[in-house]
């Protein structure tokens, strides 16, 4: 007949607090028929030690967590936490500023194939004098550029970019077309970045992206020509073109000199703002040269005159008089101008106007009578 406490039978729901201290698996208890003696006897492990071992190792990790908690909830942690994001805000911010890259376009709108010049500021923050030139096959300088749908532009690899030293605290500006390095002619938009690679620290240094969109302007004239003997390039034929563009606030006359036949473009720029209300008025010399006059502002035109490459030979500005300008062709099929005066010499003529004789001045005598 077994009772309850008997060796191997010791109730789950009443676990015994005296077997918990027992050290081994011997443990002592009074049995009913043995009148009061005490019996030893030998057990197995019982299940109170094992569950009192198992309550010691949980209040040691409740204990660690509580430890752990009222660490995390201590008045100073908040503030270490705070310096540690300080400190390594001020690294990361002390390695971006090493140098400042900055990039600006004039405008947001450009003609195909008309210079694209963008203007590049490089400070120096590093707290040193820096140099800045290739390594490794890293060029120091350079754009990345995507287009409408994302496409990467590559650039021209036979582009040269000379080294760079700037000073400590100093700010270097330079003004590059960025036409003359990447195929950017077609229409649409890109997304232009400039970035400077330092090759002390081995990483870029990038500007802020800037958006522009090439597009084409209407053309109002076209006159082709053959290039006469004797040049070097004698034979070939040119495409003069004529075209105009409204901006948000003007309207500027673009002219533009390409070879058809080959589809090459020599050169496409601004001429300068137009008036509406007059057409340019556009002549070719007897050197094949052409020749523009258009009306630039109220009273003021400008004269130019172009080459077979593009090349503007010419810039004036003409000032109305008493008639307009215009040209006039001369026996020997030269170009000239009739009418207007430049700016040179309306500033020397009103100059003359503006000369008061001094109060101190003597007037002439009156001739004497007889």
């Amino acid at each position: 007949m077994a009772f309850p406490g008997a060796a191997g039978e010791i109730p789950a729901s009443t676990p015994s607090k005296k077997c918990a201290s027992i050290p081994h698996s011997i443990a002592t208890h009074r049995s009913p028929l043995s009148s009061g003696f005490a019996v030893m006897e030998h057990r197995l492990p019982s299940l109170c030690a094992k569950q009192a071992c198992s309550l010691f190792s949980l209040s040691r990790l409740k204990a660690r967590s509580a430890h752990r908690q009222r660490c995390l909830c201590s008045p100073m942690q908040p503030l270490r936490i705070a310096a540690l994001f300080l400190f390594f805000g001020f690294v990361a911010g002390a390695a971006n500023a090493q140098i400042q890259v900055q990039l600006k376009f004039s405008r947001l709108q450009y003609i195909a194939y008309e210079p694209l010049l963008a203007t590049v500021t490089i400070t120096n923050r590093a707290g040193r004098d820096i140099d800045l030139n290739n390594d490794a096959g890293e060029r120091w300088f350079g754009f990345e550029i995507t287009g409408s749908d994302g496409q990467s532009i590559a650039a021209d690899s036979s582009q040269k970019m000379d080294p760079l030293r700037i000073e400590a605290g100093q700010t270097v500006t330079q003004k590059i077309n960025i036409a003359s390095l990447y195929p950017i002619q077609d229409f649409g938009t890109y997304h232009v970045r400039a970035h400077v690679y330092f090759s002390d620290l081995g990483r870029y240094f990038y500007s802020q992206t800037k958006v522009v969109e090439v597009t084409d302007a209407r053309p109002i004239w076209k006159q082709s020509v053959g290039i006469p003997a004797g040049n070097e390039a004698g034979g070939d034929a040119r495409t003069y073109s004529l075209l105009t563009n409204r901006f948000a606030d003007h309207t500027s006359l673009y002219v533009r000199v390409e070879d058809e036949r080959r589809g090459v473009v020599y050169a496409t720029y601004s001429l300068g703002h137009v008036i509406a209300f007059d057409e340019p008025h556009a002549e070719i010399d007897r050197e094949n040269r052409l020749h523009v006059l258009h009306c630039s502002a109220p009273r003021a035109w400008s004269y130019a005159i172009i080459g077979l490459n593009g090349q503007l030979l010419s810039h004036s500005t003409l000032l109305e008089t008493k008639s307009r300008p215009h040209f006039k062709r001369t026996a020997e099929g030269e170009i000239a101008v009739i009418g207007g005066m430049t700016e040179a010499t309306a500033a020397q003529a009103a100059a003359a106007r503006s000369v008061v004789p001094k109060l101190s001045t003597r007037p002439n005598e009156k001739p004497r009578g007889n």
